[in-house]
């Protein structure tokens, strides 16, 4: 990678308060007060890292689908899968970081899209507005699933301590919207704290695993390394081919490596974006990847009886592992809250850069009723209505959980494929356009030499994690372990055509100009 500082190009200016503001550009909306007003500049580069790993939070994540893993391939798949996984997830973090240094902007891939976008097929504008639907409807859903997962995980944390307990479906929901109407209270009117909250969520993050890894090597009773690094589980899933088993065990890595590119939707409240968007992204996969490896060693080591861990009533497998390993109800209790405490963090930063992408999509009358949803209120400074409308949709996804919970996870593995699919599209023009020697001038983060290899890996790592996503877990299929993240990404597509069919194509335009295409 090279540094220099003399490719930056910023579209900012000095206010009268000394704090560096934007000069509008774009498409020139006008409407309601506030609809153009832009947001403050006022993330450094610790907190934008702190972000990156929050945002992730993988480590964490493992422990929330870790059972996954050991249905499918077991501890092979988990181990190496997760090697690769962070190699993959990184390669596609430094692609679009070389894209963020040349135009770090909040609509990112979709922006991307449509500025590098042949002329021919289509207009650059259809691409970038398929493009904006496909990111838009993946970070809601990982808003969504954010939201579920520590709903559910809280619920079998009361089942653990009341054994009395009759778990609903109906009692997940009524959680999730709890948890989702605290992060929206957060976002409200603790905007300027999301500095502090993001440092704090950085700390803990590391803190709660240390505390973790330390509790579980000196209370639990170790594996083999023999157990850890070259047995696998085959045949528990219902497939019968191990490479295929593998694969989808890989996926437990694949999806929580994803979403590191939130930090691109801030870039509007980011000072020096150029350089700090693209570190922060690198920098997030490296630690999240670093971590999470450490963590499913700890757990191998210490799974104690897999079968056990894998049928524990709790629903969650690391709970399990964790009530073996202290043999106290309060010592398992403790180590999941260092789960849920730093997912409620990762959530609020979730909701935070999903929204300012609603945000920025609307301001581009990407969405129907742009004009409404691109408003950004002049007291608080930031954008109210986005942030309602991601509540919503998630509040009315959570309420799948009471007929459908196969349904619901469909919604929210729509989350990993739709933004693998938006990765690659960015990507792969890009290297198009640098193979074709026409590629704008770098930014001040660039690949150099390595630029095209890391870019050809990442647009094969993204094939292959958009072929293995859609697969079902188990077999044999059935209505209700059926994967239909599959027919609902076809949907969304579908959707998007519709739109730009009837309206979007003549609402709907972007700057394709890399000198104007600055938020």
């Amino acid at each position: 990678m090279v540094l220099d500082d003399k490719n930056i190009e910023l579209s900012v200016h000095e206010g009268a308060s000394g704090m560096t503001d934007e000069i509008p550009r774009g498409t020139g909306n006008s409407g309601s007060v506030g609809q153009n007003r832009e947001l403050d500049r006022y993330i450094t580069l610790k907190p934008a890292v702190a972000f990156g790993l929050t945002v992730l939070s993988t480590w964490e994540g493992i422990g929330i689908t870790f059972g996954a893993g050991l249905l499918n391939g077991g501890p092979t798949s988990l181990v190496y899968g997760l090697v690769m996984a962070t190699i993959g997830s990184l390669s596609i973090a430094l692609s679009l970081g070389e894209m963020a240094s040349i135009t770090p902007v909040v609509g990112a891939q979709y922006r991307w899209s449509g500025l590098y976008a042949p002329h021919g097929i289509m207009t650059p504008a259809f691409w970038s507005l398929i493009q904006g639907w496909l990111t838009t409807f993946a970070w809601i859903a990982l808003c969504a699933g954010g939201s579920y997962v520590n709903a559910s995980m809280t619920q079998g944390l009361i089942g653990l301590n009341n054994p009395t307990y009759i778990p609903k479906l109906w009692h997940v929901t009524l959680l999730m919207w709890a948890f989702i109407s605290v992060t929206v209270v957060l976002n409200l009117y603790a905007r300027k704290v999301l500095v502090v909250i993001e440092m704090f969520g950085g700390i803990v993050h590391f803190a709660f695993f240390i505390a973790t890894v330390v509790t579980l090597a000196v209370m639990g009773s170790p594996s083999s390394a023999e157990y850890v690094f070259t047995s696998s589980s085959y045949g528990l899933s219902g497939w019968e081919n191990q490479g295929v088993q593998w694969c989808i065990g890989l996926l437990t890595s694949t999806s929580l490596l994803t979403g590191f590119d939130g930090v691109l939707h801030l870039s509007n409240e980011m000072k020096d974006a150029p350089k700090k968007v693209p570190t922060s992204m690198a920098l997030g996969v490296i630690i999240n990847g670093i971590l999470a490896f450490g963590f499913i060693l700890t757990l191998l080591f210490f799974i104690g009886d897999p079968m056990e861990a894998l049928l524990s009533p709790t629903g969650y497998p690391v709970i399990q592992i964790y009530l073996n390993a202290t043999g106290s109800l309060a010592g398992a209790t403790t180590l999941t809250c260092f789960i849920i405490i730093p997912s409620v963090i990762c959530n609020f930063s979730v909701y935070a850069s999903v929204t300012r992408l609603v945000w920025a999509f609307a301001r581009d009358k990407g969405l129907p009723f742009s004009s409404y949803f691109a408003y950004v209120h002049p007291t608080l400074r930031m954008p109210t209505r986005a942030l309602g409308l991601v509540a919503t949709i998630c509040a009315l996804i959570g309420l799948i959980t009471v007929g459908n919970t196969s349904a619901f996870y469909a919604v929210i593995s729509l989350g990993a494929i739709a933004l693998y699919i938006s990765y690659i599209v960015p990507i792969f023009l890009f290297l198009l356009r640098k193979i074709q020697g026409e590629h704008p001038h770098y930014g001040p983060f660039s690949l150099g030499k390595f630029g095209l290899a890391i870019n050809i890996y990442a647009v094969i790592w993204c094939l292959f994690c958009i072929v293995w996503l859609p697969f079902p877990s188990v077999v044999p299929v059935t209505a209700a372990n059926f994967n239909y993240a599959g027919p609902i990404m076809l949907f969304v597509i579908f959707l998007a055509l519709c739109d730009w069919f009837t309206s979007g194509h003549k609402r709907f335009t972007i700057p394709t100009d890399p000198d104007k295409v600055q938020d």
